[in-house]
């Protein structure tokens, strides 16, 4: 599989030469050197500010349905490069190449969604209360140039909802994706410039990520952050922007719970478990953590479920048999290992995996662990990786209550076939999505958002859209 040459598009030229030196791109099944990627000298940045100011002023100009019919064009041009953007997607992040292409084709359809959403941007009439008040309206307008950020596990998916949702809205992107996997972001750049978005209302740069954050953060031209990462990382980045009273769009980490109720079909939650868990390699925001089964069948599941760990197959994502690839880097590797060894030293057992494969590459073990106890990490902060923790429960209020204990509420997951118990479990677990019988949360027309620490705000679905915008307030009176 070819690679790019690497480039930042910087006020409407791509650059691969740059102040900021350079910074090599490693494949994470051979850790091997792939590319070397141009960063951005806080001039470039400068530029790449001014240059989303300028271009917000083109692109707003562009009626609503102009900026449904390019973004239209930018999604089927993404169609059609699909395989060669998921090559570079698994290149560069380790995934197997199916999953890269359903997540290039799932980003075709954000964009779709949120470019028909843009002629949809309703505001409402309000009746006038008094005389000589023509009209009251509320609208909504772009509420300008986005600095936007995204990480590594997703480099299509990601990039695309925050580019869809800023451009239906009518804003100008400033986009750093993560250094680890440029060339994914890049190619989904060509697309949406080749489609017709002005050149200067979308730029793309890379760098040491703390200075590009706070750069851009306290540029004047940027009106608006969104950011997609860490709870602590997201934590910082928010209350840089709320010091500019700048809005900001903050889609952090979960440590997401699922409850198997007694009556589940346990066939189909084990199966459904597996394949959710280990999905690009545990490396999802609202990926499955704590399972939590009834005690009268826990030997039963955590039997099952550690068979069908051990039997996937890892590999590079490149190799059409691999069902999980590798870590995206090395020091996912030695957290991995962190996890796993302050939860046994705690009194939890390790039902398999639980060390770093013995290949090249950044490849960890699918890893199981049950019993652990509240005080571990494991069960405090988001792996992040390929650990499953199984617990076992004695009443429904009891894994209720244990699922929501932490301050995370991204996803959370339940199965049954009660539809009462259904209903139930919708209402009482505290996270922004909620599935029962499934782990499909994460739809274009639906948003995706966390509760509590996990998240400000939604991308996707309508909600996404809305959160580009400021409403104003217009009123029309007689004249005299």
């Amino acid at each position: 599989m070819d690679y790019p040459e690497l480039a930042l598009h910087i006020a409407g030229r791509w650059r691969t030469q740059t102040q900021g030196g350079r910074r090599a791109v490693i494949d994470p099944a051979t850790e091997e050197t792939i590319a070397h990627l141009p960063l951005a000298g806080r001039e470039e940045l400068a530029e790449a500010a001014e240059a989303a100011r300028r271009g917000f002023i083109q692109w707003r100009a562009k009626s609503a349905l102009e900026r449904c019919n390019i973004l239209r064009a930018a999604a089927q041009k993404i169609r059609e490069q699909a395989k060669t953007i998921a090559q570079v997607l698994t290149l560069e992040q380790g995934k197997p190449l199916a999953e890269s292409v359903r997540e290039v084709t799932l980003s075709a359809d954000i964009v779709d969604f949120q470019a028909e959403e843009a002629k949809r941007l309703y505001g409402r009439l309000v009746p006038p209360r008094v005389e000589g008040i023509l009209s009251q309206a509320v609208v909504r307008r772009p509420v300008g140039p986005v600095a936007a950020f995204t990480p590594w596990n997703f480099p299509a998916n990601l990039p695309a909802r925050k580019l869809a949702s800023a451009l239906a809205a009518g804003c100008s992107v400033v986009i750093k994706p993560a250094e680890e996997t440029p060339g994914t972001c890049m190619l989904l750049v060509r697309a949406f410039l080749d489609a017709g978005v002005p050149p200067e209302a979308l730029n793309m740069v890379c760098g040491d990520p703390a200075e590009v954050s706070s750069f851009l953060i306290d540029h004047p031209a940027i009106a608006k952050v969104s950011f997609t990462g860490s709870v602590a990382v997201g934590k910082l980045l928010g209350e840089q922007a709320a010091r500019h009273v700048k809005r900001f769009t903050g889609e952090l980490g979960g440590h997401a719970p699922v409850i198997v109720c007694e009556d589940a079909d346990f066939s189909f939650a084990l199966k459904s478990s597996i394949a959710a868990k280990f999905r690009n390699a545990g490396q999802v925001c609202a990926s499955p953590i704590r399972f939590y089964i009834p005690r009268s069948r826990f030997g039963e599941w955590s039997e099952a479920f550690v068979q069908a760990a051990r039997a996937l197959r890892m590999g590079p994502g490149t190799d059409a048999a691999t069902q999980m690839g590798p870590l995206a880097h090395a020091r996912r590797i030695e957290d991995m290992q962190r996890f796993v060894d302050d939860a046994v030293e705690r009194g939890a057992q390790l039902l398999c995996g639980g060390q770093r494969a013995q290949r090249p590459g950044y490849f960890f073990e699918p890893t199981v662990i049950a019993n652990a106890p509240p005080d571990s990490r494991v069960m405090r902060q988001e792996p992040f990786g390929p650990i499953a923790v199984l617990q076992p429960y004695d009443t429904l209020d009891e894994a209720i209550d244990s699922a929501n204990a932490l301050p995370y509420g991204l996803g959370a997951y339940a199965f049954t076939r009660d539809l009462h118990t259904a209903h139930r479990l919708g209402e009482a677990l505290e996270a922004g999505m909620v599935g029962i019988n499934h782990f499909g949360v994460s739809q274009p027309e639906m948003p995706f958002g966390g509760w509590k620490e996990s998240g400000i705000g939604q991308e996707m679905g309508a909600e996404g859209l809305l959160h580009y915008t400021e409403v104003k307030t217009l009123t029309v009176g007689v004249p005299a």
